[in-house]
């Protein structure tokens, strides 16, 4: 699940830097266009040298290496997940907060393992008992 989870934020920070790339890439051609008569793409190869930069930073598909990238998104995820479970196991969140996490974490668990049916044995222990 956590996976999915940092998958489906990546892919939602990705898409927030298309959303901002698009407009700021046209604003940049026409200004190169407008002041800059000796090179008019110096302004839209800094947004694509940005682009390029971001797209190793969110490491949507998990292509490059920590050597590649240093701290990159998913650094930044692990250490928010690492905050979040110290401050559980120190107690540190709310007790409304906690138990709303133990009652998620106790549905996923059912929805992966059911729970037995009173008097039935577990799938690993033989018949009669």
């Amino acid at each position: 699940m956590r996976d999915v989870a940092v998958f489906q934020a990546k892919l939602l920070v990705d898409g927030l830097r298309d959303l901002v790339l698009s407009p700021v890439s046209l604003v940049a051609g026409l200004v190169g266009l407008i002041t800059d008569r000796k090179d008019p793409g110096r302004h839209f190869r800094r947004v694509l040298e940005f682009g390029a930069a971001s797209e190793i930073w969110i490491n949507l598909f998990g292509r490059h290496t920590r050597e590649d990238v240093g701290d990159d998104l998913d650094e930044l995820f692990s250490r928010l997940e690492k905050r979040v479970i110290d401050q559980y196991e120190k107690g540190g969140i709310t007790a409304q907060a906690k138990t709303a996490i133990d009652r998620s974490l106790d549905a996923i668990h059912n929805r992966i393992e059911p729970p037995l049916s009173p008097g039935e044995p577990p799938d690993d222990v033989p018949p009669g008992h």
